[in-house]
């Protein structure tokens, strides 16, 4: 189903080592609203979604998991030089105890991801609801990193994947009303 292309869907720089910065953007990694949890839940709705629409859920659902392969690069630059003074620092020192610089799916918090953010109601309508809702969190999330980030080439990896999230809401929200038009119309047997 799918090919891999070696490389990233956009470039990721980052200035300095910065473990706070990657401390934030774990919560795009493995929380509740990240990317992970987007791309699972839109490639599990997407059989039970209408063949109108079940595409887009294949399409952004496959772009989620090129999210996350950002994210878990910006996070690898951000500490792979880090000490673990400065881990510790940065509010991760659990983290280091149990993965030290390894990937794991938890949020900035350190709550580690649950299935349990995965919603699939059945109702194709609902679904696609949640999944603008979602959209919606995870741009608010990016656009919070970015105020607090000072590293504009972070930055702008960050804006471009904050514009991905408005893209997806915008083409959800389409679903709907092509899924809405189709329940208004009759149905001759």
């Amino acid at each position: 189903m799918w090919i891999y292309e070696k490389k990233l869907q956009y470039p990721v720089r980052v200035s300095t080592c910065n473990p706070m910065l990657a401390k934030f953007l774990i919560e795009q990694y493995g929380g509740a609203d990240g990317e992970l949890a987007a791309a699972l839940r839109y490639l599990n709705q997407r059989y039970t979604i209408p063949d109108k629409v079940i595409g887009l859920l294949t399409d952004i659902g496959t772009e989620e998991f090129a999210h996350l392969e950002m994210i878990a690069t910006m996070v690898y630059k951000l500490t792979k030089d880090a000490t673990p003074e400065q881990m510790k620092a940065a509010g991760l020192g659990a983290h280091y105890a149990n993965h030290e610089k390894a990937l794991y799916y938890e949020n900035a918090g350190g709550v580690p991801w649950t299935a349990t953010y995965i919603q699939a109601k059945g109702d194709p309508i609902a679904d696609l609801y949640e999944d603008i809702a979602a959209e919606e969190k995870a741009r608010a999330t990016y656009q919070w990193i970015i105020n607090m980030s000072d590293d504009p080439d972070i930055n702008d990896s960050l804006r471009f994947l904050r514009e991905r999230e408005i893209i997806h809401a915008q083409r959800f929200r389409e679903a709907v009303e092509i899924l809405k038009d189709e329940q208004g119309k009759k149905k001759i047997f």
